[in-house]
């Protein structure tokens, strides 16, 4: 049977790479967008965009009656947390109300598709030292509005699991990281050591907090844990996705800056300290591993080298 796809999400990061992943498996896949499709994707006759903004019920069930999915990744969302404090109504909106407008589409076709839901880190909130890395046992306490809108996301999966037999699998996605992301820190480190290679920066290096600790996932092993979670993953389930090793962020900054071969001075700036961060974030994937056979491939130094080629490429500014 040809598997069919519908991506919710597909102009964002981690979406734009699970379109190619699924291409290259040969599915059939509808990429969901709410703005701008991807415009860097060629031509092919197994895939096609569609403009579908998940607050709008009506809309998201007509697309999903047309295109008959064998398998929904649900992407779409209000990701920033900085800008879910700012308009928690309009996180909200999205990412519990397009959550619940698209279980509602699922609920009524006639062969319910397997639902893999991108949920976060966000959800667990501050952890004690003793609980790290976090298991998907750990309490749920978020402290903004989106790690509670992806709480919402998690638990509306499983309801619908267990009242409608909806084939649900929630993936709590950590760090991620790759070519193409922005606004965190491998990416932030990136892309000025490019703009200072190319000449549009002066030899300096802005930085924030460099001793917390971090786990980078690869976004092409997320995408890979995506794929995994929906082809053998338990059904009414939540997993976390994580890296296997942690690194200090001032540790990343040095080995992007050996892989660049540019030297910089490294210049702590205010306005990249946040009033408070977590010491370290790490999730255990233990569980993600016994039941898919999913672990991460590639190692921190690839991911950046990859970032490094993407943004020389790029013609953006710096």
């Amino acid at each position: 049977m040809n598997k069919t796809a519908f991506i919710s999400g597909a102009e964002g990061f981690i979406g734009s790479h699970l379109v190619k992943f699924l291409q290259a498996k040969g599915w059939n896949v509808i990429g969901g967008y709410l703005l701008h499709s991807a415009a860097c994707f060629s031509r092919s006759p197994n895939l096609r965009f569609a403009q579908c903004d998940l607050r709008n019920g009506q809309r998201v069930t007509q697309l999903l009656v047309d295109c008959q999915p064998t398998h929904i990744f649900h992407l779409g969302a209000q990701s920033l947390p900085t800008v879910s404090w700012a308009d928690p109504v309009g996180t909200f909106e999205s990412n519990v109300m397009g959550s619940l407008h698209l279980f509602e589409a699922v609920r009524h076709l006639k062969r319910p598709p397997v639902v893999v839901s991108a949920c976060s880190s966000a959800e667990y909130g501050h952890v004690p030292a003793s609980a790290i890395p976090v298991t998907e046992e750990q309490p749920l306490r978020p402290l903004h509005p989106y790690g509670v809108s992806k709480v919402c996301l998690d638990l509306l999966a499983r309801e619908y699991f267990l009242d409608h037999k909806i084939p649900a699998v929630n993936v709590r996605l950590f760090n991620t990281t790759g070519p193409g992301k922005m606004n965190d820190a491998p990416s932030d480190f990136v892309r000025q050591l490019i703009g200072i290679r190319k000449g549009l920066r002066q030899p300096v290096i802005e930085v924030g907090n460099l001793k917390t600790r971090r786990a980078f996932l690869d976004v092409n092993d997320t995408v890979r844990g995506f794929y995994l979670a929906a082809m053998k993953g338990r059904r009414g389930e939540s997993y976390n996705l994580c890296a296997s090793k942690t690194y200090q962020i001032g540790e990343l900054l040095r080995i992007a800056i050996r892989l660049s071969g540019v030297k910089a001075e490294i210049r702590p700036v205010p306005h990249l300290m946040r009033p408070s961060d977590e010491r370290i974030i790490f999730g255990s994937s233990e569980k993600i591993r016994k039941d898919t056979g999913w672990k991460p491939l590639l190692t921190i130094e690839q991911s950046l080298k990859a970032m490094l080629e993407y943004w020389q490429g790029a013609r953006s500014t710096f």
